[in-house]
């Protein structure tokens, strides 16, 4: 197979990927009376910006809300993954494998069982309809992954970094936050990265613990377009477009950083 058709096999495939997008930005300038036009139109005839108008007019909080909830749980998920993720690599503490084995395991736990037991704690302690609760509830799912990002990444530093530091008389505290977390970069980006985009895009826990609350996020913004006798496409395409803004501006910029490595050349043979 020559180098032209890898590339057109490459392009046809990648199109029928990226079909999907496209029909989303098409269909959020499609007018309503054309809809069910059969066969569909390609391309939006007589387009309208009805369904930005909608999203301008009515998706402006949910679109805060999710920004809020998004930044709080890379913040809590960075926090609390980091010097796990360095304690397992590092420090290497006893029953440090079952404990990875855990968080492999909690990965494996449905989400919607996890919004069930998160609903009858936070019915208890009257977190039900906040941001707090989606923040909490949303790292529970970021913070496993990032544990196990951290650890991977850490174990790779090299450990006469980490020797020299204790010769200096820096304790594992200094040595983390002064050593192993400027060099942790990369880690700290995709972390965050992916956490961000599970809170962004979360449905489960913001339908089971958001559900009535006045402050709710886009998923939910979007869900209140759909009814039994009113399904607002357009505006609803439109929300999904302004909604992956955030998400696809956080990929680009991230894309350099995730999973390359910045520990080459720090020791010196």
């Amino acid at each position: 197979m020559n180098r032209s058709v890898k590339t057109a096999v490459g392009v046809v495939l990648t199109a029928i990927m990226l079909f999907p997008v496209y029909w989303m930005i098409n269909v959020s300038f499609t007018r309503d009376a054309d809809m069910r036009d059969d066969p569909p139109h390609l391309f939006p005839m007589d387009g309208t910006l009805e369904g930005y108008r909608a999203v301008i007019d009515q998706q402006l909080p949910y679109l805060g809300t999710s920004m809020f909830v998004g930044l709080g749980t890379v913040l809590l998920t960075v926090v609390l993954s980091a010097p796990a993720g360095y304690a397992l690599a590092k420090l290497r503490p006893r029953g440090g494998g079952v404990l990875s084995f855990m968080l492999l395991v909690a990965q494996m736990i449905p989400g919607v069982i996890m919004a069930m037991g998160f609903y009858a704690i936070y019915l208890k302690l009257g977190m039900l309809n906040t941001a707090a609760g989606l923040i909490l509830a949303d790292s529970t799912i970021a913070v496993p992954f990032g544990v196990l990002i951290f650890t991977a990444f850490m174990s790779g530093i090299p450990q006469e970094l980490t020797a020299a530091a204790q010769i200096d008389g820096a304790r594992a505290f200094r040595t983390f936050w002064s050593v192993i977390l400027p060099l942790s970069r990369n880690a700290i980006v995709t972390v965050s990265l992916f956490a961000f985009l599970w809170a962004w895009s979360d449905f489960v826990f913001a339908t089971t613990l958001d559900g009535g609350g006045t402050a709710q996020p886009i998923t939910l913004g979007i869900y209140h377009y759909i009814g039994n006798n009113n399904q607002q496409w357009n505006a609803i395409m439109a929300t999904a477009v302004v909604a992956s803004i955030p998400a696809t501006l956080l990929l680009i910029v991230a894309q350099r950083y995730v999973a390359a490595g910045v520990t080459a050349g720090a020791v010196k043979d």
